[in-house]
């Protein structure tokens, strides 16, 4: 419940809704087809419609929810299809912020964050704990595009990583152990730390494009095709 934001401005009411809503759909709280009407929902939320609304159209902006009229929202559903043009996008997005942040040269410290979260990955596998390791991989990405200095890039970038993120998410228990990406992402930091723009930008993409295949792999075996 977001009671608390029934003191802040309107804008900042819609902002607690959309970050709730969108919370519940990244993490699969609420499943894919899952409806919900407006006024229920600014029930639960406990504020009024007119954020839960702004809310919701953001959301149908970004590709997450469908408006029924007169019936609310309906979380929409991932493809095989869908994945391979999200991973598209992503991938390259991605791989430009590898290629800026190398051709930034950035500082040791700045690149402790990379190294810490390739480090949590690798625990987390040693513990069987694959719940840590999906939280440290999307840290480590998340602090990958960041390192770009790009605004722009890092808020494309992120609002597609978190649309992966749903579906990685619901096929971590499907997918091979992910043994490899600890190895994957040293060898970018790696090329990152050398000043490697195009090592660096091939690095991730590879990456990227090796994780998109065992994804979409899945989806097609398990016909995954309304997650």
């Amino acid at each position: 419940m977001v009671s608390r934001a029934g003191s802040q401005g309107g804008g900042s009411r819609a902002d607690l809704a959309y970050r709730e809503i969108r919370a519940r759909i990244l993490d699969n709280v609420w499943a894919p087809g899952h409806q919900v009407l407006e006024a229920a929902l600014a029930i639960e939320l406990g504020i009024s419609r007119t954020p839960v609304r702004a809310a919701l159209i953001r959301l149908h902006d970004e590709g997450l929810v469908e408006l029924i009229s007169r019936h609310g929202m309906r979380v929409l559903p991932l493809s095989a299809q869908d994945m391979r043009a999200l991973y598209e996008v992503l991938t390259a997005l991605e791989s430009a912020a590898a290629e800026l942040a190398a051709r930034r040269r950035p500082a040791a410290a700045e690149l402790r964050p990379l190294e810490r979260a390739t480090r949590d990955m690798a625990r987390a596998l040693d513990a069987d704990d694959l719940d840590a390791w999906a939280e440290a991989d999307a840290r480590f990405h998340r602090q990958l595009v960041e390192l770009s200095g790009n605004a722009l890039l890092v808020q494309a970038a992120l609002r597609y990583a978190d649309r992966v993120h749903r579906a990685r998410r619901f096929t971590l228990r499907l997918r091979p152990r992910p043994v490899a990406s600890t190895r994957e992402h040293e060898a970018l930091v790696k090329r990152i730390r050398a000043g490697d723009a195009a090592g660096a930008a091939a690095a991730n993409r590879a990456h990227r494009e090796r994780a998109s295949r065992e994804l979409v792999e899945i989806f097609e075996r398990f016909q995954l095709q309304g997650i």
